[in-house]
């Protein structure tokens, strides 16, 4: 459960604060969001999701640097014919061990990982900090636009 609770913390530092998309705007929502991570990282730890792999760096007490990896089936592109495709998230380094290369470390094992596991491209979404590190990994704007929705909201909000 340590691993757990510390993956929730790292995480944190995008779900909890912030202005992005995917932050929690209430004290409601920040529960809403660990408790279904909690669960999810139940499963993912105890190998019941194969197509999920997360990267850690731990440190003297806790862990400093996570990525989580997941590959899925889309429909095949120029890029990616067998449609197998790798996303990357919540690539995190706490603060107080940032810029000395734990996000590199990570994201390579994440890589390796989606390789390993038959990905032929991989897609994130970064923040203009953490674009460089994605950059100087290879990776390139799409041009094309993320937009998100959430079904929920978009269900009632139409009704």
């Amino acid at each position: 459960m340590g691993d757990v609770e510390e993956l929730v913390r790292l995480r944190g530092y995008l779900l909890s604060s912030g202005s992005g998309a995917h932050v929690a705007r209430t004290p409601e929502e920040d529960d809403l969001w660990k408790r279904a991570y909690r669960a999810w990282l139940g499963r993912v730890l105890a190998g019941d999701e194969e197509t999920v792999h997360v990267s850690v760096v731990g440190g003297a007490q806790a862990l400093v640097a996570c990525a989580v990896a997941v590959v899925d089936q889309r429909a095949p592109t120029v890029r990616c014919p067998s449609g197998r495709s790798g996303w990357v998230q919540t690539v995190v380094v706490d603060p107080a061990s940032r810029h000395r290369g734990l996000g590199a470390h990570v994201m390579d094992h994440a890589l390796g990982w989606l390789r390993a596991a038959g990905a032929e491209a991989v897609v994130l979404q970064t923040t203009e900090a953490g674009s460089p590190l994605y950059r100087g990994l290879g990776f390139q704007p799409s041009g094309e636009e993320l937009l998100s929705l959430s079904l929920e909201a978009s269900d009632s909000s139409r009704s």
